[in-house]
């Protein structure tokens, strides 16, 4: 089952990536783009026998640093046959 992690950084947490990709899409005649902010997403193809609490315990150990982010888990059902 494809699972997907959404990582995103805390609020208040100073991003210099989205704050470059600002000021790189300003320089190139974008207009109208008031704030970026940069993640990453990662995905898993998992058995059908891992668990959302065993997702989430990925997450928290390894996958996000839970002091500066946060994470939110998209499992696609639509894939399991």
């Amino acid at each position: 089952m494809k699972t997907r992690i959404h990582v995103t950084l805390k609020n208040g947490v100073l991003d210099p990536q989205g704050k470059a990709i600002h000021h790189a899409l300003e320089s190139l005649g974008f207009d109208g783009v008031n704030d970026v902010r940069q993640g990453k997403l990662i995905e898993l193809d998992l058995d059908e026998s891992v668990s959302d609490d065993d997702i989430e315990a990925m997450c928290r150990k390894l996958l996000a640093n839970m002091v500066i982010e946060n994470f939110e888990i998209e499992r696609d059902h639509s894939e399991a046959a």
